[in-house]
């Protein structure tokens, strides 16, 4: 089965975004894109580079999410991946989603492995999660998710191979100074799980710190980079064959035995 997938970067303010978002809309429907896949919690400027968690500002980010996700639409008939902030009950999370045109929204995971340290004061913003990596099943397509930090917890890529992911996705709010050790992350990810790998990432537009890098990705199985995004060209559409990562399961070094 080919699909075409997005990736995209979206600025971290917003004006910027509304910018992005529209241009991202007439990349979708002129490529005719079946998924796309956004960053880490988009949709409101990064909270987590104050160290003290700020209740008022964590409900305006909920508040920003669910307002954007009503113009998921859209971008429909594409499948739109990603993470957002959300309540339940007395704990906040960070919640992979996907969301799809005639069945709507589908929590698919909860950060897990939250960083803490300037910048990035994500634990003290919100809970982990239940630390369930179980894949979604989408029609013929399964997905996994391994967002942002999460990635360099390569088991769960590993795991992802075993149970025959075809794509893990990795919505994330990276900075510009590590742009090419998170490269070197979504290639082994892809290469240890034999699934494509996709991750988008925010972008900064002013002089704030952490600066953020962009540059999502497309990976194939063998950890060939099939496609980069840059402030040139933020979005890259790119047609895979999932059947490549069904078959990359049986080669090297997934078909090794633990």
């Amino acid at each position: 089965m080919k699909l075409k997938v997005t990736v995209c970067e979206f600025q971290d303010d917003p004006n910027g975004l509304a910018q992005d978002w529209e241009q991202l809309v007439a990349h979708i429907k002129a490529e005719a894109s079946d998924a796309v896949l956004v960053p880490e919690m988009p949709f409101y400027p990064w909270f987590a580079r104050a160290q003290h968690f700020d209740p008022a500002v964590w409900q305006e980010t909920v508040l920003a999410h669910d307002v954007w996700q009503k113009r998921f639409n859209e971008l429909a008939p594409a499948i739109i991946l990603g993470s957002r902030p959300v309540n339940e009950d007395n704990f906040r999370m960070n919640e992979g989603f996907v969301w799809e045109q005639r069945s709507g929204y589908h929590a698919a995971h909860r950060k897990y492995y939250l960083p803490e340290e300037e910048g990035f004061w994500e634990l003290s913003w919100y809970h982990r999660g239940e630390g369930d990596f179980t894949p979604i099943d989408n029609g013929n397509l399964r997905i996994g998710f391994l967002i942002c930090t999460e990635l360099w917890f390569m088991q769960w890529a590993r795991y992802y191979s075993k149970l025959g992911v075809h794509l893990i996705v990795t919505p994330r709010s990276t900075p510009q100074a590590t742009l090419d050790e998170w490269l070197a992350g979504g290639r082994t990810a892809a290469i240890v799980s034999g699934a494509f790998a996709l991750s988008s990432n925010r972008v900064s537009s002013g002089g704030e710190s952490p600066e953020y890098g962009g540059q999502g990705w497309v990976i194939a199985p063998d950890g060939q980079v099939l496609g980069l995004t840059s402030r040139q060209h933020p979005f890259v559409t790119i047609e895979i064959d999932v059947f490549e990562a069904e078959q990359a399961k049986g080669t090297y070094p997934r078909y090794v035995l633990e």
